[in-house]
């Protein structure tokens, strides 16, 4: 796939356009948002995200198109976890509501500019060692099976190094004081809680970043598929935020099947090492691999809506690990 410094750069700046589009609609003042206009920001970026879909199928083909529709499906999937662990941190520091979503987007930004790099570095190794495929997979693997050991617990963030580094070296007052991250105090600057919220949401996405890029590439080596799929899935994720707020606790199984949909992922990695190596080794094409993880998505789905109706009180954990759960 040959994709020009224009077109790179027109669809850079047309994602520039988009976040500048969100802060505007941000800053505007800080409420509450409701599902009804989460529910048309979710359109709205769904809908940009099929049409550039459907750009890349006309454009390129259907080889290409079916790649970046199954990336941005697995980094959409992905990302429907990652809120489990925002919601987490947003409510064990009582961020008020009307913030969410500046603190969301804040998030946004930040893994928009570390996936970048990451996207960068792992173009770079795939093409100079085709063991990176190998490495990349055994990482899925891990994180996958990790993931299903994980699927029933919480991760705390109060008890992240990062959190603890924050707190050591900040000093932050216990108020939030509206929007502002710093206010002064007797002559002295201090953090409000709402840096330390904005720094544990960027670095957790970070900590996301290390098993979403690797299943990207999984799907498709074009880091430009691996690139728009990532942005457009996270530029929707404020609006998902909102929109899935109520149900997230009811999603019962969810982290056991992005378990599987990594573990597969995993095991397509390693089998196109395998077949480029040896081409008698069969690898899993694309399309099958759209099929199997649209497949997980729906059985999960329609799994913990059932095991909801049978038990009401039954709830959903994220299951994701921390840096704190790598540590132990």
């Amino acid at each position: 796939m040959n994709v020009s410094l224009s077109l790179w750069c027109a669809t850079v700046g047309g994602l520039l356009a988009l976040v500048i589009l969100d802060f505007v609609a941000v800053s505007r003042k800080p409420h509450e948002v409701q599902f009804k206009e989460a529910a048309w920001w979710s359109i709205f970026y769904i809908g940009i995200a099929i049409a550039f879909g459907l750009g890349i199928l006309v454009w390129q083909g259907s080889d290409f198109g079916t790649q970046y529709f199954t990336a941005y499906l697995v980094e959409k999937s992905l990302s429907v976890d990652n809120l489990f662990v925002f919601l987490i941190i947003l409510t064990q520091f009582a961020v008020p509501y009307a913030l969410h979503q500046r603190v969301l987007l804040v998030g946004v930004v930040l893994a928009l500019f570390f996936r970048t790099i990451f996207i960068a570095a792992g173009a770079a190794a795939l093409a100079a060692f085709a063991f990176t495929f190998v490495i990349f997979g055994a990482i899925l693997i891990w994180t996958g099976i990790q993931l299903a050991r994980h699927r029933n617990e919480d991760p705390d963030p109060m008890d992240s190094a990062m959190a603890r580094f924050i707190q050591r070296r900040i000093p932050s007052t216990p108020k939030y004081e509206g929007n502002k991250l710093f206010i002064r105090l007797d002559g002295k600057r201090f953090a409000t809680p709402l840096l330390t919220v904005m720094l544990l949401i960027g670095v957790t996405d970070v900590l996301f970043a290390l098993d979403s890029i690797p299943a990207t590439f999984g799907v498709t080596q074009e880091a430009f598929l691996v690139f728009t799929a990532n942005a457009f899935a996270l530029l929707g994720l404020r609006a998902l935020y909102f929109l899935l707020k109520g149900l997230l606790d009811k999603l019962i199984y969810l982290s056991t099947g992005l378990a599987v949909i990594l573990i597969f992922i995993g095991i397509k990695l390693v089998l196109t090492y395998l077949h480029e190596t040896w081409p008698s080794i069969p690898k899993i094409p694309t399309t099958w691999s759209l099929i199997a993880i649209a497949v997980i998505l729906i059985v999960v789905t329609w799994a913990s809506l059932m095991k909801v109706r049978k038990d009401p009180s039954a709830v959903a954990h994220a299951g994701r690990l921390t840096d704190h759960d790598e540590e132990g």
